[in-house]
């Protein structure tokens, strides 16, 4: 589950879930966006230009978005200046979803005009699911490096972070390693953000494990076992971290991303001493994918969007929320980054592991064979 927060943000608080919009949709307007031109659309220019592309969103006047929580990665700002640049309204649905939750919506609501135009997805879920994706090439699309994106746009690397341990300094002592987590002071406060085997930042919270225990980004098992040796101790607390039972105590230790551990330290700040480490020498990083639904019902609002999100103004929203963008390195060279907030982020010790193709599918198989056995 990703990171529940209330739901504040104006743009937000009347959107309805898709769930409900799709139900009430007459058949006959389920899916009419899908036959315009935007919906085979692999770039602006194949609609002649970001202009013409903006016009046709402007159309559709509305775009669905889904799992986008407000407090994650600064979606909430980001979505409230997209609605209000372009004047398109967005529905926002189960913000506290996970992203496998994201593919389910949308092959249950195919068709209809509540379905996701858009998705923010882990690694291991875009992977598994290319087929439902629609290709664009954004305009800053060769910014991106190579190794983050599909060569046809397909699916692309968008912002990330590393996996941390956020907690609350007057309740517990500082952990300096993952195995401090074992000790008596940690029991039952250990909380990790979702299901492994559905949630992305669940999912990277177990590879830093077992980095941190002796395992490699090859083989994980020891990141699984060291969860099982949580609940053995009771220390593993199976509740879902929100901002509420951060605040609440509730759960005064979260393994989760380093940007949404810090945003919530900035949060509480006067109200409770919540602080992050990385831990050295077991260092994850991640970016999360975007893409867009090959079925989309707004084609091109969300198309308009990935122009956003890749744009300076959307890279920089995001990492004004702690995020690392994808483009950071050209838009260093370029200055248009945000120097303040780039030299922000928060500082690791050790070479980062991010995952490969393989790698993701070894240790997806590992979880689905292991993780409810071990913790359920």
């Amino acid at each position: 589950m990703r990171f529940a927060v209330a739901r504040t943000v104006a743009v937000l608080a009347a959107s309805a879930g898709l769930v409900t919009v799709a139900a009430c949709a007459p058949p006959e307007q389920a899916g009419a966006a899908a036959d315009t031109p935007a919906a085979t659309a692999t770039s602006a220019a194949d609609l002649g230009g970001l202009d013409k592309l903006i016009e046709a969103a402007k159309k559709e006047g509305e775009l669905n978005v889904i799992a986008l929580p407000p407090d994650w990665a600064n979606y909430g700002e980001i979505i409230k200046t997209f609605s209000e640049k372009y004047g398109i309204k967005v529905n926002s649905a189960q913000p506290d979803a996970a992203s496998q939750d994201e593919i389910n919506a949308a092959k249950q609501l195919k068709g209809q005009s509540g379905a996701p135009d858009v998705f923010d997805l882990g690694d291991a879920v875009a992977r598994a699911n290319v087929s439902m994706f629609a290709p664009y090439k954004v305009a800053t699309f060769d910014e991106i490096p190579a190794a983050l994106k599909d060569a046809n746009g397909t699916w692309v690397n968008d912002y990330g972070g590393y996996m941390s341990i956020g907690f609350d300094a007057g309740k517990v002592p500082a952990p300096q390693s993952l195995t401090d987590l074992l000790k008596p002071e940690y029991k039952g406060k250990v909380a990790l953000n979702g299901d492994p085997t559905q949630a992305g930042a669940a999912f990277s919270g177990v590879v830093m494990a077992a980095l941190g225990n002796g395992g490699s980004a090859d083989d994980i098992s020891k990141g699984v076992d060291f969860f099982g040796q949580l609940k053995a101790a009771g220390n593993f607390l199976p509740v879902d971290p929100t901002p509420a039972t951060i605040e609440s105590g509730q759960t005064p230790v979260v393994i989760d991303w380093d940007y949404l551990n810090v945003a919530q330290g900035a949060k509480l700040a006067g109200k409770a001493e919540w602080k992050t480490v990385v831990p050295a020498n077991a260092v994850v990083g991640s970016y999360y994918v975007q893409a867009i639904n090959a079925d989309a019902p707004h084609p091109a609002a969300a198309r308009l969007w990935q122009e956003f999100l890749y744009s300076d103004e959307g890279q920089n929203l995001w990492l004004s929320g702690g995020a690392r963008p994808v483009r950071a390195e050209a838009m260093a060279k370029a200055g248009t980054i945000d120097q303040t907030a780039y030299g922000a982020l928060p500082a690791t010790t050790g070479t980062p592991v991010f995952l490969t193709e393989a790698q993701t599918a070894t240790a997806k198989a590992i979880l689905t064979a292991n993780w409810a056995k071990t913790i359920g």
